[in-house]
């Protein structure tokens, strides 16, 4: 194995994890890791002071570039876009700030930010780069990146979950959850859905999904218990680690179907998050490493 290949390999997951928190999607991650190869394969290593900062650096600038080509593509989605979620393995929630950062909820709170402070936030608060680095991967002055930084955390602190949440909490959560879709209690469902629960269904225009986020923990109760009743017997729903938490993987007459993941805050679910695309359930069949 040469040198530059060597290297590469030894960041890989870190740098996956990188391109992943930025675009949300496994599969565009995975380009960007292709182009990040390219580049690097041309680098004369000798002339690299930190090689990790490096590979960041390019990773970040490219990723970069494909978020604003996907947030493109994404005006044109059909219905809500989700993350693509991954099966992760257990011990990444062994590590909170990155199981955090992976978590479907906060993939979602980082969609609402603009592409460029979202490389901030995630080198900054995930990876732990300093701002001198952050500069030369999005090409601003440290200053700037100080200031893109401060408003990234005020934006993201607004709208992330309201307290930590541990795996157990979120484990007993769905096993509720599943208890009472599996039985069709109504009562059991609104009793652990939050009065103001979001669901939003990503079908990508190929399977069927919400068009728009339902809203309401009535709302929400009755939609489920009716979707469930039309497919009784031939639906089972199992707990697996997707994105560093608990989530259910849902099979219709053994095939899987979907992946639903949850925001919980005080112990109730605020927001469900189904995605049924199966173009973004590839990666629920065999566990992607994620580090930093």
């Amino acid at each position: 194995m040469d040198r530059a290949t060597e290297v590469f390999l030894t960041h890989r997951n870190l740098l996956f994890t990188v391109a992943y928190e930025m675009l949300g999607s496994a599969a565009d991650a995975e380009d960007v890791l292709q182009e990040t190869w390219l580049r690097w394969a041309g680098v004369d290593l000798d002339t690299v002071r930190d090689q990790r900062a490096y590979l960041v650096q390019i990773t970040t600038r490219q990723a970069l570039t494909r978020l604003r080509t996907l947030r493109r593509r994404k005006e044109s989605y059909f219905g809500p876009w989700l993350p693509e979620p991954l099966l992760t393995a257990p011990d990444v929630a062994e590590d909170v700030e990155l199981a955090d950062s992976v978590s479907m909820a906060m993939l979602l709170v980082l969609e609402t930010l603009t592409p460029t402070e979202r490389a901030v936030f995630v080198l900054r608060e995930v990876f732990d780069v300093d701002y001198d680095e952050i500069a030369e991967a999005v090409e601003k002055s440290p200053a700037a990146v100080r200031q893109i930084a401060h408003r990234a955390r005020g934006h993201v602190a607004a709208r992330r979950p309201r307290g930590p949440v541990s795996a157990a909490q979120t484990r007993d959560a769905l096993s509720a959850f599943q208890r009472a879709v599996e039985t069709g209690d109504l009562q059991g469902l609104l009793d652990i859905l939050a009065p103001d629960v979001v669901l939003l269904g990503d079908g990508g225009g190929v399977k069927q999904a919400v068009p728009r986020p339902v809203a309401g923990a009535h709302r929400v109760a009755r939609l489920l218990s009716v979707g469930m009743r039309k497919v009784a017997g031939a639906v089972s729903l199992r707990q697996i680690q997707v994105n560093g938490h608990p989530a259910l993987i849902l099979r219709l007459n053994g095939e899987i179907d979907a992946v639903i993941a949850a925001r919980i805050d005080d112990g109730l679910i605020t927001g469900l998050y189904a995605v049924r695309n199966p173009e973004k359930l590839s990666r629920v069949e065999r566990e992607t490493p994620v580090s930093r």
